[in-house]
C-alpha cells in the first residue's frame, strides 16, 4: 500500500501580518508549487533524507559551504520526524487507536525557499494528512478546525521554531481561506473562526519572489511582538488595521471592485513598510515593489518576505512585466490557484 499526499504552497493576499497578533487574514494556495508525502508499508519505521534537501554527500568542501549557506543545517526530515511524533502524541493523548504497521516515509518539494510561501508548514502538513490517512485517522478523531493547531505544534513545541497558525489554515482547510484570530475565542474554543470563500471571487493573481533567498525574519518579528506585547500603540492599531484591510478585502471582492482591493493592497504594504522599516524590508524587496508599482500593479508581501503578490491587471503586458522581474534577477509568474481540497 502506498500513499502520498502533496500540500500546496499559499499566498497572503490581505491582512498579514496580523495573524500573529489576533488580527484577520486572507489567504489562497497555489497549485504552482507543492510539497509531497509518500509513505508506504515497510517491515520498520524509517524517514528517508531527501537527496538534495537533506545531503550527506557533497562534491567538495566548497559545495558542502555552499549548500549550507544557501540552506542551512536543516532540511525537511527533522519536520517529518517531529510530525510523526506529534502525530502519535496526540493519538495516544485523545485515546486513538492506531494499528502496529510499520512505514517508509519520503518527501519532495519545490517550494521556493525563505520566501514567505509556507514551505515548511507545506512539509508537515503533507506528512499529518498521509499519517492520517494510513492510520484511518479521519476528521472525527482529529476536528478539521484543531488540524492546523496540531500542525504548528510540530514547529513551535517540538522544533521551537516561532510560526503561527494562518499557513496551516490555509493548507488544511485548502482553496481560499478567511481567517479570524481572535485570541478570546482562540482561548475558548482551541481555534480561530475559518471560513472558505468561493474561487471565483479570485482575479488574476502574480507572483514574484526572491531565487536563492537567506531572508530570515525572526529579529524584526521579535522586535514588532516586544512592542506589541509592551503596549506600544502604533503597533497595536497597525495590526488591527491589518486586521481591517482584510475584512474589507472580502466585501470588495464580492462586489467585484479590483480598484478598490489594489488600493487595498497597496496599503497593506505600505504600513507594514512604516511599521517594520526599510532595513528591515530590504532592498531587494522594496526594488520588487517598485517594478510592480511601474507597471501599475499592486503589491504586498505573501509572507515575511521575499515574494510579492498582487493583482495582475493587464494580462497583455504579462510577458513584458515579466522580462522586468526576470532581468533584475527575480522570478515571476502568473498564479495558479489551488482548489478547496487542500491538495491530495
Amino acid at each position: 500500500m502506498t500513499i502520498s499526499h502533496t500540500t500546496y504552497a499559499r499566498i497572503g493576499l490581505m491582512g498579514n501580518p496580523s495573524d500573529g497578533f489576533g488580527g484577520k487574514t486572507l489567504t489562497v494556495q497555489i497549485a504552482d508549487f507543492g510539497a509531497r508525502a509518500t509513505l508506504h508499508e515497510s517491515e520498520r519505521l524509517r524517514i528517508i533524507p531527501h537527496p538534495r534537501h537533506d545531503p550527506f554527500e557533497f562534491e567538495s568542501l566548497q559545495r558542502l559551504h555552499d549548500i549550507a549557506e544557501q540552506d542551512g543545517y536543516y532540511g525537511g526530515t527533522r519536520l517529518i520526524y517531529a510530525t510523526c511524533k506529534r502525530f502519535c502524541q496526540y493519538c495516544r493523548e485523545h485515546g486513538v487507536e492506531l494499528h502496529a504497521r510499520n512505514f517508509a516515509m519520503e518527501y519532495d518539494t519545490n517550494i521556493p525557499r525563505q520566501v514567505g510561501l509556507g514551505g515548511s508548514s507545506a512539509i508537515v502538513v503533507a506528512a499529518l494528512r498521509a499519517l492520517m490517512r494510513f492510520y484511518g485517522v479521519g476528521e472525527e478523531q482529529i476536528p478539521l478546525p484543531l488540524q492546523p493547531g496540531l500542525a504548528l505544534s510540530v514547529e513551535t513545541e517540538e522544533l521551537e521554531i516561532k510560526a503561527g497558525l494562518q499557513d496551516r489554515v490555509a493548507q488544511i482547510y485548502g482553496g481560499f481561506v478567511y481567517m479570524d484570530f481572535d485570541r478570546e475565542y482562540i482561548a475558548e474554543h482551541g481555534h480561530g473562526r475559518y471560513r472558505r470563500l468561493p474561487m471565483e471571487l479570485l482575479p488574476p493573481l502574480y507572483l514574484a519572489w526572491i531565487p536563492h533567498s537567506t531572508i530570515t525574519s525572526g529579529k524584526a518579528h521579535n522586535l514588532v511582538h516586544y512592542r506589541f506585547d509592551n503596549g506600544d500603540r502604533e503597533v497595536i492599531e497597525a495590526m488591527q488595521q491589518f486586521a481591517r484591510y482584510a475584512e474589507e478585502a472580502v466585501e470588495v471582492l464580492e462586489a467585484r471592485d479590483l480598484e478598490r482591493l489594489c488600493a487595498l493592497m497597496d496599503a497593506n504594504f505600505d504600513l507594514r513598510r512604516r511599521i517594520y522599516g526599510d532595513e528591515v524590508i530590504g532592498a531587494e524587496n522594496l526594488e520588487m515593489v517598485g517594478i510592480a508599482r511601474s507597471f501599475g500593479l499592486p503589491a504586498k508581501f505573501t509572507g515575511s518576505g521575499g515574494a510579492i503578490a498582487g493583482v495582475l491587471r493587464d494580462e497583455e503586458r504579462l510577458a513584458e512585466v515579466q522580462r522586468a522581474f526576470e532581468e533584475r534577477g527575480y522570478r515571476f509568474l502568473r498564479v495558479t490557484p489551488a482548489g478547496a481540497n487542500g491538495g491530495g
